[in-house]
């Protein structure tokens, strides 16, 4: 069965109201306002798409491509990126609800969070070389076997990161954010 393609098409919200969307390849295509919850994207392919204030909240991301796809103002919770496709997956964040969800063993080098809820989300075994996390709530979330190195939480919160668990050479972090990585001492900073 081929596959049916989409380039540079534009999704709104009473696009997928009486069916989901077709299972294809979408490249360059923009999602404005759509309701993906709980929805199956299994097998599909997106290069260079961009998601606004769309609710992908427990949809499905069996073998998902996620190529230079940006997400915006959306709604997210619980999703399994651990079940992307990994090859060329690059994808990028801001002003997102991304809570409860994970992203165990996924190479997420130099992607960037920018004024993210990530509380409960699972970093475990991620190499995030070099990403950024701007202004985001990192409220346990987990970080096992990860690779932080040259990561920047500067302007990150909330954050509990074991530096004996974690490679975080040359990581950069604010002097307040300092105690998220001494919070397994139960010592008190002042």
């Amino acid at each position: 069965m081929a596959s049916i393609y989409f380039e540079e098409k534009s999704f709104g919200p009473g696009d997928f109201a009486a069916a989901p969307p077709t299972p294809g390849e979408y490249e360059n295509c923009t999602f404005n306002d759509c309701d993906f919850s709980n929805a199956d994207f299994s097998g599909f392919k997106f290069s260079g798409c961009s998601f606004v204030r769309c609710n992908l909240s427990l949809s499905k991301l069996v073998n998902t491509a996620f190529r230079d796809v940006h997400f915006r103002d959306c709604k997210m919770l619980g999703l399994r990126f651990d079940d992307c496709n990994d090859l060329g997956l690059t994808v990028g964040f801001e002003g997102c609800a991304l809570r409860h969800s994970t992203f165990y063993r996924k190479k997420l080098k130099n992607t960037v969070f920018k004024n993210t809820q990530l509380q409960e989300t699972d970093f475990g075994e991620c190499d995030l070389t070099g990403a950024l996390f701007n202004d985001c709530d990192l409220l346990d979330a987990t970080f096992e076997n990860t690779i932080l190195e040259k990561a920047d939480f500067r302007t990150a919160f909330n954050y509990t990161i074991d530096p004996e668990k974690n490679r975080i050479k040359k990581a950069k972090f604010s002097q307040s954010g300092v105690a998220g990585l001494l919070q397994k001492y139960n010592i008190e900073i002042e």
